[in-house]
C-alpha cells in the first residue's frame, strides 16, 4: 500500500453503531492481493434510501442499477466491490450486477431492487460473476465487522479508511449519522467524486431523504477536486433504518429535520474533506475561496479553475506564492471577471488588489503559510454578492508515480 498520507487524521473516528446495520466484509480476490474487497451490508426491513450518482456519461452498470431503484426507496442489503469497477463492460457487466442482486435478494427473501451495488477500480474490465458469489457466500457466513473493517475493505488507492459521525436531536430523540467513504485520485465535483455510504437510525421519508442528500451534495462532494477526473461509478447512498423511533421526517416542517439536514451535511463535509486529505500524491489541503462573483455559481466555476490548474496546484506543492497562476484560472473560467477589481490572498495576506500586486507586501508570511499543511487561497472579483468555496490538495511527483503504473 502506498504510504499514509501526510495529512490523514490520526485516528480513525469512535464511531456509533446504527440499529437496523449489520456490516461484514469477505475476500472476493477480484485482484491478485490477500485481502478483504467485498463489503456486504445487510439492512433492517423499513430501511430507506437515496442517493446521487455520476453524471458521467459513461456510466457503470451499478451506477445504472442504483438508479433504477432509487424511485422505489426502500434497500434491504448494500454490497460494495473493490477492484474492479465493472465500468465500460457491456451486457457481461450488467450480468454480474444481476447475479450479485438476485444472490443477496435470495438469502434475504427480498427483491433484487432492494440490493444496492457498487464497483471501484480498475476500468474496462468485466466482474467475475464466479468471485462476486463466491465472496458473497463467504460475506453471509462472516461474522459481522466494525465501521473500521467495512471501510477499509471498499478502498482502492487510499492510503487511510474514512469516516465520520453527527447526531442530532429529532422528534425529542437522539439521532446517528456514520458514513464511511473511499477515493483518492479520479476525483472531480461531478456530483459526487468517490464511493460513500451513510447510515442513520433516523426514520426519514425516502422522498425527503433524497432532497436533503442532494442539497447536501451541493456543498460538499460537489465542492472537491483531485484531479478534475470524473469517476464512471461514482455514488453516495444515504440509508435511514427508522430504528431511532422518531416519528417519520417527511418536509421541513417536520420536528427536528432541520437539525437532521445540518448533521447529514455535516457528515457529507467531513467525508469529503477526507477524500481530499487523501489525494493521491497530496501534501497540503487547499481552500479556494472566490468572492465577489455575479452568482454563487459563477464563484462556484472560478474556484474549480483555480483548484483544478495544474500550474496553481505545482506552485503550492512547491511552496511558491505565485499569484500569476491565480489570475490566469480567474482569466480563463469564462465567468465575468474585471482585472482591475481582482484582489488576491494566500492565508491573510492579500497580495494583489485592482489589478496589481500590492505595493510592499511582506512576503514572509506567505511563505509561512505556504510551508504548511493547510492552505487559504482567496479571491475577490468585486463585482457582486456570488461566493463559493472548493476544496483540493497540490499536484506532487506522488500523483504520476501512482497513475502512471496503476494497472499493473
Amino acid at each position: 500500500m502506498t504510504e499514509r498520507s501526510p495529512l490523514a487524521p490520526a485516528t480513525f473516528p469512535d464511531l456509533p453503531a446504527i440499529a437496523g446495520v449489520t456490516l461484514r466484509v469477505a475476500k472476493a480476490r477480484y485482484k491478485a492481493w490477500d485481502r478483504c474487497d467485498l463489503t456486504y451490508v445487510e439492512l433492517d426491513a423499513g430501511t430507506a434510501v437515496a442517493g446521487v450518482t455520476t453524471q458521467s456519461k459513461c456510466p457503470s452498470p451499478e451506477v445504472e442499477w442504483c438508479r433504477d431503484a432509487f424511485p422505489l426507496g426502500k434497500a434491504r442489503a448494500l454490497v460494495v466491490n473493490a477492484g474492479n469497477s465493472n465500468a465500460f463492460t457491456g451486457n457481461r457487466g450488467r450480468a454480474a450486477v444481476e447475479a450479485i442482486a438476485a444472490r443477496v435478494a435470495n438469502h434475504l427473501s427480498c427483491l433484487p431492487s432492494d440490493v444496492f451495488i457498487s464497483s471501484t477500480g480498475v476500468i474496462g474490465v468485466p466482474l467475475p460473476i464466479d468471485k462476486a458469489e463466491a465472496g458473497l457466500d463467504a460475506a453471509f457466513a462472516a461474522k459481522p465487522c466494525g465501521w473500521e473493517d467495512a471501510a477499509a475493505t471498499i478502498m482502492t488507492t487510499d492510503t487511510f479508511a474514512k469516516a465520520a459521525t453527527a447526531s442530532a436531536v429529532v422528534d425529542g430523540r437522539t439521532v446517528n449519522l456514520v458514513g464511511i467513504i473511499k477515493g483518492s485520485g479520479m476525483i472531480a465535483p461531478d456530483m459526487a467524486t468517490m464511493l460513500g455510504y451513510i447510515f442513520t437510525d433516523a426514520a426519514v421519508e425516502p422522498g425527503f431523504l433524497q432532497q436533503m442528500l442532494s442539497a447536501a451534495n451541493r456543498t460538499s462532494f460537489s465542492c472537491i477536486t483531485v484531479d478534475s477526473d470524473t469517476s464512471t461509478s461514482d455514488t453516495v447512498l444515504a440509508f435511514a433504518t427508522g430504528k431511532a423511533g422518531n416519528a417519520p421526517l417527511a418536509s421541513f416542517d417536520s420536528s427536528g429535520a432541520d437539525a437532521f439536514a445540518a448533521a447529514l451535511s455535516d457528515v457529507c463535509r467531513q467525508l469529503a474533506h477526507l477524500v481530499v486529505r487523501d489525494g493521491e500524491g497530496a501534501s497540503k489541503f487547499i481552500a479556494v475561496t472566490v468572492e465577489g462573483a455575479e452568482s454563487d455559481a459563477s464563484a462556484h466555476r472560478i474556484a474549480l479553475s483555480i483548484a483544478n490548474s495544474p500550474l496553481v496546484k505545482t506552485a503550492i506543492a512547491g511552496e511558491d506564492a505565485n499569484w500569476g497562476r491565480v489570475v490566469m484560472a480567474v482569466g480563463k473560467a469564462g465567468e465575468p471577471a474585471e482585472r482591475d477589481r481582482l484582489a488576491i490572498r494566500f492565508g491573510a495576506t492579500q497580495v494583489a488588489k485592482d489589478g496589481l500586486a500590492v505595493e510592499g507586501y511582506e512576503e514572509a508570511p506567505v511563505a509561512a503559510h505556504l510551508k504548511g499543511q493547510e492552505i487559504s487561497v482567496g479571491v475577490d472579483l468585486g463585482l457582486g454578492d456570488g461566493r463559493a468555496t472548493v476544496w483540493t490538495c497540490d499536484l506532487t511527483h506522488g500523483y504520476i508515480s501512482i497513475n502512471a503504473d496503476y494497472r499493473s
